[in-house]
């Protein structure tokens, strides 16, 4: 079992954006960052939970169970309800990937537990600056 971690941040709406992607395998932690030179911090959601499955199947492959947490209410919304009004072409992409693993749960957590990846995303941030 796996388990992501993801957030963004942006400076500015839209802006220059950084993404944190923290994942927990076999008791290690993988931190990963990416940059986006302009998004609000919606689109830098999507993008860092497509950054994050993405850096999970080149990991460690498809045949996983993954358990998603993200600080994102639009985010985990959407995937659960497998709709958005305004991010359907991200929710669309972010399903391709979800949809390779065998099992993916997602789970929306407060801000104060996602720390690992918030910190990342500041990080990837502060190298666009």
């Amino acid at each position: 079992m796996l388990k992501l971690y993801t957030d963004a941040a942006s400076k500015g709406s839209p802006g220059p954006t950084g993404l944190g992607a923290l994942i927990i395998a076999n008791h290690q932690q993988y931190q990963l960052t990416a940059t986006m030179a302009c998004a609000d911090n919606h689109h830098g959601e999507f993008a860092a939970a497509r950054f994050g499955f993405q850096s999970l199947l080149d990991r460690f492959g498809p045949q996983q169970t993954v358990l998603f947490y993200t600080d994102s209410r639009v985010l985990s919304d959407a995937i659960g309800k497998n709709y958005t009004k305004h991010y359907q072409s991200e929710l669309a992409a972010l399903n391709q990937l979800i949809g390779q693993f065998t099992t993916v749960v997602t789970q929306w957590i407060p801000d104060q537990q996602n720390h690992g990846a918030h910190h990342l995303a500041n990080q990837a941030l502060r190298t666009l600056e």
